[in-house]
């Protein structure tokens, strides 16, 4: 009996200390709400940067609903563990941030807390803006509440138990998240750095292009190398793979003209990507499309090269009668595409990657490039979800994988099926 009591007592002394951990990782680096906030004068400078910073953090996407009032918020965002729905962003006292100090905005950006003090969900990507300086959240404040006022009640969250939890969010921070600041790296250039900030911190590039653990966590080990998306099954390529997304060997105007307009000699956007481009980079300036290119161009880049896997013969052979039919009249009988219409496939790492989510997605619902102000009227790519089978598709891409020069694996018939069906992985 007296050893049980002893056990008890040291498992009641470690779930102290564990809560008491929990408790403190989460507190740290709060701001003091109790100290009187200055109240910012909302110059139109100011008012211009916070338009400016809105559009370069794409936050009008997310917080608002098709065809809803911009910033009015109630879009789902789903995730893996359930529906979460976006806030109103407009200064309406009762359903907005109308009440909302700068400080407790500030706190909101920086440490992912409500006004209430509830911990938000990481679907707002707080691990990633937590690197936004006081000045330019207060830029996002003013300008936010210079909005015209929409009272919009927020919708309930659909999250599951037990990630609907309070605990369970302060246990996931505690594991997951570290308040940052902005990149100061005295051994970059100072365009490397703003560059820095924009990719890591407001363009909030690693929610996309960065792995997830089973928890929804992104991996800093691979930050930028490569994700599927959650719920929307693309895949956000690596930025750190010359054999993806990775632009170390390109032209630096290359890289601000795929950002600016959606379309470059090395590529062009489509999926998840293309909805950034025409919400956000494309009206960001020169000067910052330059500096994400200076950072993107310096990750370090990994020598890892695909791998290639035999094709069966009776696959190849439908594969290249289903590309004759369907494919040949754009994208050439060799490949080659149309130059500013359709792009190459002969040659092209898109084609090739070992990830096939985003080649069965553009052949099953289409690829359409964004409309940009530099390219006005992009060429798009039809689907074809009511026209080839799960077995069409995976041998028209894996002829196109397998021909011109491309060597790269077949694509399976199941992995068609599963991302068809809304299941990819």
């Amino acid at each position: 009996m007296k050893k049980l009591g002893i056990s008890l007592l040291a498992a009641c002394a470690v779930a102290i200390t564990l809560a008491a951990w929990v408790w403190h990782l989460n507190l740290r680096d709060e701001p003091d709400l109790s100290m009187p906030s200055a109240a910012v004068p909302a110059s139109p400078e100011l008012l211009a940067r916070g338009a400016y910073l809105a559009l370069a953090g794409n936050c009008a996407s997310c917080h608002t609903t098709r065809g809803g009032v911009p910033y009015a918020g109630g879009r789902g965002i789903e995730t893996p563990f359930g529906t979460v729905f976006t806030s109103n962003l407009t200064p309406d006292v009762k359903t907005g941030i109308g009440a909302w100090t700068p400080a407790e905005f500030w706190r909101a950006m920086h440490n992912g807390r409500a006004r209430d003090g509830r911990l938000l969900y990481p679907a707002f990507p707080y691990t990633s803006y937590t690197e936004i300086s006081r000045a330019d959240a207060d830029a996002l404040y003013a300008y936010l509440h210079n909005l015209p006022a929409t009272e919009q009640p927020a919708t309930p969250h659909t999250v599951r138990f037990p990630y609907n939890q309070q605990p369970a969010l302060a246990v996931w921070r505690a594991l997951y998240f570290t308040p940052g600041a902005p990149p100061a790296d005295a051994d970059r250039s100072a365009e490397w750095n703003r560059g820095a900030y924009l990719v890591r911190g407001l363009g909030h590039c690693g929610a996309c292009h960065t792995a997830r653990n089973a928890l929804g966590a992104t991996d800093d080990r691979l930050n930028l190398a490569g994700g599927m998306i959650p719920m929307q099954n693309w895949y956000a390529p690596s930025l750190t793979s010359p054999h993806e997304a990775g632009v170390a060997g390109w032209p630096r105007e290359d890289i601000v003209r795929l950002l600016q307009t959606g379309v470059a000699p090395g590529g062009s956007v489509l999926g998840p990507m293309a909805e950034v481009v025409l919400k956000s980079t494309q009206h960001l300036n020169e000067g910052d499309l330059g500096a994400m290119a200076t950072y993107l161009k310096a990750l370090p880049q990994s020598d890892e090269a695909p791998v290639s896997a035999a094709v069966d013969s009776r696959v190849a052979a439908r594969g290249s009668r289903l590309y004759e039919q369907h494919c040949a009249q754009c994208h050439g009988e060799q490949g080659q595409g149309v130059p500013g219409a359709y792009p190459p496939l002969a040659g092209n790492r898109a084609v090739t990657m070992p990830k096939v989510a985003n080649l069965v997605q553009a052949v099953l619902n289409g690829g359409y490039a964004p409309a940009t102000a530099g390219n006005p009227r992009p060429y798009g790519m039809p689907p074809f979800v009511l026209v080839l089978n799960d077995a069409d598709v995976a041998a028209v891409l894996t002829h196109v994988r397998n021909s011109w020069g491309n060597q790269a694996g077949g694509v399976a018939e199941v992995e068609v099926n599963r991302l068809r069906a809304g299941q990819g992985r």
